[in-house]
C-alpha cells in the first residue's frame, strides 16, 4: 500500500490555513463530563451515520479513549474527517438539548476529532477482513462514499479495487474542502488508515479512458459508482472566457495541492454563488490576503443554500456580500477580467426579476464561479441499462442498486451533492446490499 504524501509545501499557505488546535486530555475530559447521556439522544438522530455519541463521550469521560474511537469508527470509518468538515451546527451539535437552555452544546465534533485523531496517530486497528469470499468488487471513485464502501466490502471478505482518476485519493476531502477545515495531509493520513484493512486503490486510472467499463464488467462481480459530480458549472453570460474567470473548485484544488501556490495580482475578487463552496472560496481568498472579496448571490439571504454560520464567519472576516444581485456580463480589458456587470433583483412568486435601472459594476481582477457542479452525464451514459433521473443523477432503489442490477451507486452522484457524512452512510450501507446481492439474497 503506498504512502500518500502531502504536496502543499508553501509555509505561507500552511500559516494561513493552520488547523484549529485539538483538545488536550484535560479539556476533553471536562467537555465530555458536560454530556447528559440522553436516552434516545437527539444528537444520534441528527447524525447520518448514527454514531452512538453519548456512548463514545462517556468512554472519553472514563478515560477509555481507544473504546471511544472504536465506537465512532464502527459507524463511520471516516469519523476523523467528518469531525472536521461536518456542519455540526445544523447536525449533531445543533440537536444537543443544551441549545434549549441557552447553554453551549457539547462540543461533539472536537471530542470526536480528539478520539479519532488518537486512533490514526497510534494506528489502532479495530476491524479485520473476513475470510475471502473469492468475489471481486470494483469501486469507481475514492471519495468518502467510495472509501466507506471499499472498507466495508473488504471487512466482509471481498477483493475490492478502487479506481481513482486523480493522482491523489480521497475525493473532495483531498481536493475540494476548505484547507482551514481539513488539510491535504490530514485527508491522506485518513485514507491510509482506512486502507489498512486491505483493499487496493489504483490512482491515475480514469474509468472510460484508461480502462473501459466493459473491462470492469468482465473482471468484477459488482460495481459501485462513487464518481461524485463534474467540474464547476458555467454562468452562461458574455465574457466568461476572460483570463481570471475560473471555477471555484478548480481554484480550491490548486490551493490545496499545487506546491507553493501563489495568488498573483489578486487585489479584488468576486465570487458568484450562494452555496457552501462559494463561502469557502471567499473565506480562503481573505485568509490569503486578498484586499477586497465580494460575494454575489441572485436571491435573498434567507434563500442561500449555504449555511448561515458560514456566511456569518465570512462577513466577520471581511467578505462583502451582495444579495439580490445577478451577474450579467464579465467585463475585460486586453483579455483580462476588469469588472463584473450586475443587476439588482427582486423575488416574486419564486421567480427572479431584474430591476430596471439598477445595473452596476463591481471592479475585479478575478471572478470565481461557484454555482454548483453537474453530474458526469457523458460517463454515466456509457454504462449499459443505467437510468438517470431528470436532474441527471443516478436512479437507485432503496438498496442503492441502479437499473443495471450489477451496478450500485452512492454519494453525490445520486443526491446531487450533500455532506461527507451522507456519502459515508451511502457507501457503508451500499456495501451491505452489494454483499446481499452477491450472496443471492437481494
Amino acid at each position: 500500500m503506498p504512502e500518500y504524501t502531502q504536496l502543499l509545501s508553501s509555509p505561507r499557505l500552511e500559516e494561513k490555513f493552520s488547523p484549529k488546535p485539538s483538545l488536550n486530555p484535560k479539556q476533553a475530559w471536562i467537555e465530555a463530563s458536560r454530556c447528559l447521556y440522553c436516552y434516545d439522544a437527539p444528537c444520534i438522530q441528527a447524525c447520518a451515520t448514527g454514531i452512538n455519541i453519548p456512548e463514545f463521550i462517556r468512554k472519553i469521560a472514563s478515560h477509555n479513549l481507544k473504546g471511544a474511537a472504536k465506537t465512532i469508527l464502527r459507524s463511520n470509518i471516516l469519523g476523523y474527517s467528518c469531525a472536521k468538515v461536518c456542519p455540526v451546527e445544523v447536525m449533531c451539535e445543533g440537536a444537543c438539548v443544551y441549545n434549549h437552555s441557552q447553554e453551549p452544546p457539547v462540543a461533539i465534533a472536537m471530542l470526536q476529532e480528539y478520539a479519532t485523531k488518537a486512533a490514526l496517530e497510534n494506528n489502532w486497528r479495530f476491524f479485520y477482513p473476513a475470510p475471502p469470499k473469492h468475489k471481486k468488487v470494483a469501486v469507481i471513485g475514492s471519495g468518502p462514499a467510495g472509501l466507506a464502501c471499499a472498507h466495508e466490502l473488504a471487512r466482509r471478505g471481498y477483493e475490492t479495487v478502487v479506481f481513482e482518476g486523480r493522482t491523489l485519493p480521497g475525493g473532495l476531502n483531498t481536493t475540494g474542502v476548505a484547507p482551514y477545515k481539513l488539510s491535504v495531509e490530514q485527508s491522506l493520513r485518513e485514507v491510509e488508515y482506512v486502507q489498512k484493512i486491505g483493499f487496493e486503490i489504483r490512482t491515475g486510472v480514469w474509468v472510460g479512458k484508461d480502462v473501459s467499463y466493459e473491462e470492469l464488467d468482465r473482471e468484477f462481480h459488482a460495481i459501485f459508482l462513487a464518481v461524485g459530480l463534474g467540474l464547476d458549472r458555467k454562468l452562461g453570460i458574455p465574457g466568461e472566457n476572460a483570463q481570471g474567470c475560473v471555477g471555484a473548485l478548480q481554484t480550491i484544488e490548486e490551493i490545496r495541492t499545487k506546491s507553493g501556490f501563489q495568488l498573483n495580482s489578486h487585489r479584488r475578487c468576486v465570487v458568484v454563488g450562494g452555496g457552501n463552496t462559494s463561502l469557502d472560496i471567499a473565506r480562503e481568498l481573505k485568509k490569503l490576503g486578498v484586499e477586497q472579496v465580494a460575494l454575489i448571490y441572485r436571491r435573498r439571504t434567507q434563500d442561500m443554500p449555504g449555511y448561515r454560520h458560514e456566511l456569518e464567519a465570512a462577513l466577520k472576516e471581511g467578505v462583502v456580500f451582495y444579495p439580490n444581485t445577478q451577474p450579467l456580463e464579465i467585463l475585460s480589458q486586453n483579455g483580462k477580467v476588469r469588472a463584473i456587470r450586475c443587476v439588482q433583483t427582486k423575488l416574486e412568486n419564486g421567480q427572479i426579476h431584474p430591476l430596471e435601472g439598477t445595473e452596476f459594476e463591481i471592479p475585479a481582477d478575478h471572478v470565481y464561479i461557484a454555482i454548483g457542479q453537474p453530474p458526469l452525464v457523458e460517463f454515466l451514459r456509457t454504462i449499459p441499462q443505467l437510468r438517470l433521473r431528470e436532474n441527471h443523477t443516478v436512479e437507485v432503489n432503496e438498496y442503492f442498486q441502479s437499473s443495471n442490477p450489477k451496478v450500485f451507486a452512492g454519494g453525490d452522484c445520486i443526491n446531487g451533492g450533500k455532506e461527507v457524512v451522507n456519502a459515508v452512510q451511502h457507501g457503508r450501507d451500499a456495501a451491505g446490499f452489494i454483499d446481499a446481492y452477491l450472496e443471492g439474497k437481494l
